[in-house]
């Protein structure tokens, strides 16, 4: 069974990469910029960001030149903290209620055992990688196709 990415949370890492590819000039990127570049909806972008800025991981600037930037640097941003800020889980409460799911027997319990195994290593995953190891790998990725087409 494969772990699967939210249609919100991948949209909102899109949107990341984007701000971070711009962190180090500190010029904000407006919604339509963003939205136009990864193709993501305008108004759905616009909820995502404003999720992302109440759990500061981007701002907001006002004004004729406005838009959002990271609230910090790219390799101080971990996978795990966007997708808990997007999908809103509590990880105690989501294990818990799962593990009660089958605890009503000998099997169900090893079962739920398991699965929190499985839980535990994917947000271990999560945590250990940052937006500036997506960044990174993009940048490899761009450097192979360009490398490709010479």
């Amino acid at each position: 069974m494969p772990v699967e990415l939210s249609c919100k949370s991948e949209y909102a890492l899109l949107a990341l990469l984007e701000l971070a590819a711009v962190y180090t000039s500190k010029e904000p990127l407006q919604i339509r910029q963003i939205s136009a570049q990864q193709h993501i909806p305008d108004r759905y972008l616009e909820q995502l960001l404003a999720t992302l800025r109440r759990g500061g991981i981007v701002r907001s600037q006002r004004g004729a030149k406005g838009g959002y930037l990271l609230a910090r640097e790219p390799r101080k941003i971990t996978l795990l903290e966007i997708v808990a800020c997007l999908e809103g889980f509590d990880a105690q409460t989501k294990e818990q209620e799962d593990a009660t799911k089958f605890t009503k027997t000998l099997e169900g319990g090893i079962i739920a055992e398991v699965w929190q195994e499985a839980d535990q290593a994917a947000k271990t995953i999560l945590q250990n990688y940052t937006l500036q190891d997506l960044c990174d790998r993009r940048d490899a990725r761009q450097q192979l196709d360009l490398m490709y087409y010479i």
